[in-house]
């Protein structure tokens, strides 16, 4: 698991680009909500002030390999 920084709408648009080219299913939690990463709505919906929590379903490490490398501009540390 990693931790994704989304403060800006222009970041969140170039996110959502990147995880809809993903086939199986990623979602961002921050505290105890959990969205879709693929619904640009749901992660409006979250608290974008802080790092969310990347998480993945159904995805081959393969896939979350070179997923998680064209999306390293989102990725913090901690």
């Amino acid at each position: 698991m990693c931790k994704i920084m989304l403060n800006s709408v222009d970041r969140v648009k170039k996110f959502v680009n990147e995880t809809t080219k993903v086939d199986g299913d990623i979602f961002l939690q921050s505290d105890r909500y959990v969205v879709d990463a693929k619904s640009i709505m749901g992660i409006f919906s979250l608290d974008l002030t802080n790092p969310l929590k990347i998480n993945f379903e159904k995805c081959s490490d393969e896939e979350k390999n070179q997923y998680l490398a064209r999306i390293h501009q989102f990725i913090v540390n901690g």
